[in-house]
């Protein structure tokens, strides 16, 4: 299970959070092979002023809150790709992207009625 917060200034982001949204998907698809219908993204955008760093108007945080069991490699992976394909689809530069995976054992997520290691996902997490 892959969940994805997005936190960044509404005024720049309200308007492009299906673009954001499509380009943060598909390096997770492509980087840790989930399924494409596997989509679970929410942004908490915020107010100006609101977001407060040394970052340009565009300054987004993505978090991945996801089951463990990925390889460092793997998350590697996809810090290259938000910098390398995220970032440029989105006219991002690498100072405004921001990016961390927080992980949780199966057992503490609740699923449609099950504890998460009792799920049947159809995809691999260890990747």
């Amino acid at each position: 299970m892959v969940q994805v917060k997005v936190y960044g200034n509404r005024s720049v982001w309200g308007a492009r959070r299906t673009e954001l949204s499509d380009a943060i998907h598909a390096a997770l698809v492509r980087v840790w092979q989930l399924p494409e219908a596997k989509r679970f993204h929410r942004f908490l955008l915020l107010d100006d002023g609101d977001l407060v760093a040394p970052r340009s108007p565009a300054y987004v945080v993505v978090e991945i809150v996801c089951f463990e069991g990925r390889t460092p490699e793997a998350k590697r992976a996809l810090v290259r790709a938000m910098y390398d394909d995220v970032a440029p689809a989105v006219g991002l530069e690498a100072d405004d992207l921001e990016l961390v995976v927080l992980e949780s054992p199966r057992a503490s997520w609740g699923i449609r009625g099950l504890a998460g290691d009792e799920l049947e996902l159809g995809y691999r997490v260890d990747v």
